[in-house]
């Protein structure tokens, strides 16, 4: 029998105070998240599930098949139980109103090092729909945002390169 690769890092617990890079693609690849209400749905339940589970939420794109999420950890913070979770909640809510799945199996995760830099993690996720020419301007992109800056202060991080410490606001340094 054919057993699934984990795409977790083995002995890694995926809780405390960690920034995570995270993807989660939407059942074979459809453009499920055009639909306004849909991600304002999505949305509403990401920012509960974000607050149960200890995070904050520092940039998130509804790409039509995919979301990217930055995230903010704190010493209660547990990943995995988030993100299944959300896509449980959601799942059922897309399948009973939709008749289909509505995201792939597991998600994509990049625990941030020290050494690497949230700065060009976010600024790929606000260029996504620039890059995919969804929008000429991510201000302008619907459903791509942050609950922690705010986005003129993220367009002159994009626009300068500027450089900004997410660090700082982790409250376990």
């Amino acid at each position: 029998m054919f057993k699934r690769k984990s795409n977790r890092v083995q002995y890694f617990k995926y809780q405390g105070c960690f920034v995570y890079f995270v993807t989660i693609c939407t059942a074979e690849k459809r453009a499920y998240f055009i639909d306004n209400q849909l991600i304002n749905a999505l949305l509403t339940r990401l920012r509960e599930d974000a607050a149960k589970f200890s995070f904050q939420i520092f940039t998130y794109c509804f790409m039509p098949d995919h979301l990217h999420l930055l995230l903010v950890g704190n010493e209660n913070s547990k990943l995995i139980d988030f993100i299944k979770m959300f896509k449980q909640k959601t799942g059922y809510y897309f399948k009973q109103k939709n008749g289909v799945a509505l995201w792939q199996k597991s998600y994509y995760d990049h625990v941030i090092r020290k050494q690497e830099s949230i700065n060009d993690i976010a600024l790929y996720i606000f260029d996504n729909p620039v890059r995919k020419k969804l929008a000429e301007d991510f201000r302008k992109y619907p459903f791509l945002g942050s609950d922690i800056i705010d986005m003129e202060y993220a367009y002159q991080l994009y626009t300068e390169r500027g450089r900004i410490d997410i660090r700082t606001l982790l409250e376990c340094n």
